[in-house]
């Protein structure tokens, strides 16, 4: 799992990030999505530690 794929997850269910300074430098970059089998993994962690 990396760190975008999980903030991926939690932006997905409301949960709130803080801005970081590793922001892209332009507005149209793109991002790779989350894999179905790793989004359903953090969801489990984030229902286990009851964030969602």
């Amino acid at each position: 799992m990396t760190n975008l794929n999980i903030a991926q997850v939690k932006q997905k269910h409301g949960i709130i990030e803080r801005e970081n300074y590793n922001k892209p430098k332009s507005e149209n970059s793109k991002q790779p999505g989350c894999p179905e089998e790793k989004v359903k993994a953090i969801e489990g962690a984030l229902k286990h530690f009851q964030m969602i």
